[in-house]
């Protein structure tokens, strides 16, 4: 199946131009024992509904950025430019992409 994505600096896009980067984690603050290291590295939520990932334009601006999308449909709510996974501070998943503010 393919579907669109909104790239923050190229526009809607075909979703082959893309990688996947995964779905945004929250790294740990302090060194973390084996367990935490672990649950941190290889379990993800993956829910069935709204999920935040990274995406990176690979055959396009070659940035990375976040996206809101919906597991269930592929719908891409929004995007917000980003710095990469694992670069930059550390955001809960659920504060990775602002509300978008009231009109």
């Amino acid at each position: 199946m393919s579907f669109l994505i909104p790239c923050p600096n190229c526009g809607s896009r075909d979703v082959n131009e893309f990688a996947y980067g995964g779905e945004i984690a929250v790294r740990p603050e302090t060194r973390p024992n084996v367990r935490e290291f672990g649950s941190y590295l290889y379990f993800r939520r993956n829910v069935a509904g709204i999920q935040h990932e990274w995406w990176f334009h690979r055959l396009g601006c070659e940035l990375w950025f976040q996206a809101e999308r919906d597991t269930r449909s592929n719908e891409v709510l929004r995007t917000k430019s980003g710095g990469g996974p694992g670069a930059g501070p550390t955001e809960p998943a659920d504060a990775a992409i602002p509300p978008e503010p009231a009109v």
